[in-house]
């Protein structure tokens, strides 16, 4: 007969909570800036939720970028997108917060956020934004809209 008894708490139980509330996405000069190259990270586990039910929403965050000054510090971001897992935010909020933030942080020459979210409701949603659809202020045509 087996006596499992659980473990007992460990006092560092919350380190990973309190790693992703005491977050700051960072970012670290491009090693290779005279160099044109893309980046892309993808991000299975990404969680939000639903800002209505309060049920979690699951996706596949991908981020591609074309560096220019600056490149994201991997564990900021890897922490900053797991800080999302207990935001009521919608799948258009997250992605294009992820989007706004990451372009802020480092004025890439292209950046594209995509949210894969699994299927609720017999519903699919694939959500991306991109600096072609955004140009930052200052860049890209001032065609208006319809024209």
């Amino acid at each position: 007969m087996s006596t499992n008894s659980p473990l007992p708490p460990s006092p560092d139980a919350a380190y990973g909570s309190r790693a992703i509330a005491e977050n700051h996405l960072e970012r670290w000069p491009n090693p290779e800036e005279g160099q044109r190259y893309r980046v892309t990270m993808t991000f299975p586990e990404f969680t939000c939720l639903c800002p209505r039910s309060g049920y979690p929403d699951f996706a596949i965050i991908r981020i591609v970028y074309e560096p220019g000054p600056y490149i994201v510090e991997l564990k900021s971001l890897k922490l900053y997108l797991n800080a999302f897992r207990d935001q009521r935010i919608s799948h258009e909020g997250s992605v294009n917060r992820i989007f706004r933030d990451l372009s802020s942080l480092l004025s890439p020459g292209f950046l594209e956020v995509t949210g894969d979210f699994n299927v609720r409701g017999n519903l699919k949603t694939v959500i991306t934004v991109d600096t072609e659809m955004n140009p930052p202020k200052g860049k890209g045509s001032s065609r208006k809209r319809g024209a």
